[in-house]
């Protein structure tokens, strides 16, 4: 029987409670919601499944150690009395990531520089040698975590960031975030019941993750590694079980319409489609918003339209009166679900939301509005059997402080930077440190890259770097996505 330890699964603010729900469905236990995270326990396999299954995760940390510290020599010593040779060797690399939310510790990369520099000095002290750090490829990750005083130190066994799926080959200005649009997908309640609409689709994010959703696929199906691949008790056997796993998929008898006015934005949708492997489900067409009509079918739009900060219109107020004529007159009977920031957007959209869900999108504090679409009036379309809210809507609406009382981006932009030169004025370490440890860690790199160079040149193959999912058997004539999608395509 395999044995249980803790996990933390890190996610966007405003996602928490999706994540849980996630985590539960997947078999974990004593879930925690926490502020950007959920913890819970688990075995090795459900830490596999979490990395390569869970739609709204970020990433997916093991904590070895928990500890209270008063300094940077605090974390020295308390990282100092791990026994290192249980994760590492010598001749193995590592990375420090560091996350820090202290009066004490002002500076998140000196936390890991102390991090790298207990463990450096310990294999020192022991066997005369000291492992490198790698920021591109190492063999270990960790990741420290600091709230005032308390520290976790976790592996983090996902690397790269979870959003980054593996099917994006192309983006356009601003794309939506993968875990972010996965979980606004969630939070609706749509699991392929219907049609699904985005009608400003971009590069397609929202399309392809709808797509995933409704399939039931893996969201890891098309990433090349994930760090606890290059952990010492790897076991390969059981994610290959685990990737091969095909039996909770379903089919999906609906369709998934995704418009754009750009045709460049078009183009790029469909070459991540095409990459996904879900061209079949998704079909993508040039056309301004202004153009469409009262689809034949029930549907859901989910949409991200601009909002007049990374990227705009020439009449942003315009565009959202528009939205909301569109709707009300060609969307009849169904619901549509709208992220957005501007307060004064949502309001030239004219129309009464039934919920409003706060969510960020990268710094923003944006809204998740849901348009009930009805014919005639409200209180007919009540005495005719329909929800505007249902009881876990209307708990969430009446929570007092959903919102920040202040939610100007400029405002809160200003605050970062002047805490940003709080923080320069703040340091305590003298600069010849820092340079000194940013030196090593410069010469690391050109020594990794000097080691790639002479790798390729001499024909040596790195495991984790050339890592080929299309290596891997398959208990399905078709599941070979890394190697035929692109074919499987091309015929249809």
């Amino acid at each position: 029987m395999e044995q249980n330890f803790n996990l933390i699964a890190k996610t966007f603010m405003g996602l928490e409670p999706v994540l849980a729900k996630e985590l539960t469905q997947l078999g974990a236990n004593d879930v925690q919601i926490g502020r950007r995270m959920v913890s819970f326990t688990g075995d090795k396999e459900l830490m596999y499944r979490a990395n390569f299954q869970l739609h709204t995760a970020i990433r997916i940390l093991k904590p070895i150690r928990n500890f209270k510290a008063k300094s940077a020599d605090d974390v020295y010593e308390e990282i100092k009395k791990i026994d290192w040779t249980e994760y590492l060797g010598p001749e193995k690399t590592f990375a420090v990531d560091a996350v820090v939310f202290s009066e004490e510790f002002r500076h998140s990369k000196f936390v890991s520089y102390k991090v790298k520099d207990a463990i450096v000095d310990q294999f020192r002290e022991k066997t005369g040698k000291r492992p490198n750090i790698s920021v591109a490829n190492p063999d270990i990750r960790l990741n420290i975590h600091i709230a005032e005083d308390n520290c976790t130190l976790s592996l983090d066994s996902s690397g790269e960031s979870l959003h980054r799926r593996g099917y994006r080959q192309e983006s356009v200005e601003a794309p939506l975030n993968e875990v972010l649009a996965a979980g606004m997908i969630l939070m609706s309640g749509w699991q392929g019941e219907t049609d699904f609409i985005d009608p400003m689709c971009g590069s397609g994010t929202l399309l392809i993750e709808a797509a995933l959703i409704a399939k039931n696929m893996a969201p890891g199906l098309f990433r090349k590694e994930y760090a606890f691949e290059k952990w010492p008790d790897f076991d390969a056997d059981l994610f290959d079980y685990i990737y091969n796993d095909d039996s909770q998929e379903r089919e999906f008898s609906h369709h998934i319409y995704g418009y754009d006015i750009d045709i460049k934005a078009v183009n790029t949708a469909r070459l991540n489609a095409k990459a996904a492997g879900l061209s079949a489900d998704i079909s993508i067409e040039q056309q301004d918003f202004k153009d469409f009509s009262q689809p034949q079918n029930k549907s859901i739009i989910i949409t991200n339209p601009p909002y007049g900060e990374r990227i705009s219109t020439p009449d942003l107020l315009g565009t959202y009166r528009m939205i909301g004529e569109r709707l009300k007159h060609q969307f009849r009977g169904n619901d549509a679900w709208i992220l957005s920031y501007r307060e004064e957007c949502f309001e030239q959209i004219g129309l009464k939301p039934s919920i409003k869900i706060p969510l960020f999108n990268g710094s923003l504090e944006c809204e998740f509005r849901r348009y009930q679409m009805f014919d005639g009036k409200l209180k007919d379309f009540r005495h005719e059997g329909g929800i505007v809210k249902t009881d876990e809507e209307k708990r969430q609406m009446a929570q007092k402080h959903r919102f920040k009382k202040e939610r100007e981006f400029k405002q809160r932009l200003e605050e970062t930077e002047q805490n940003e030169e709080a923080d320069i004025r703040n340091f305590t370490f003298h600069r010849h440190d820092l340079e000194k440890h940013e030196r090593e860690d410069r010469k690391g790199r050109r020594n990794d890259k000097r080691d790639f160079r002479e790798d390729r040149r001499t024909g040596k193959k790195d495991k984790g770097r050339n890592f080929d999912r299309s290596d891997r058997k398959f208990n399905k004539e078709g599941r070979n996505f890394m190697k035929k999608r692109r074919f499987d395509d091309d015929e249809q």
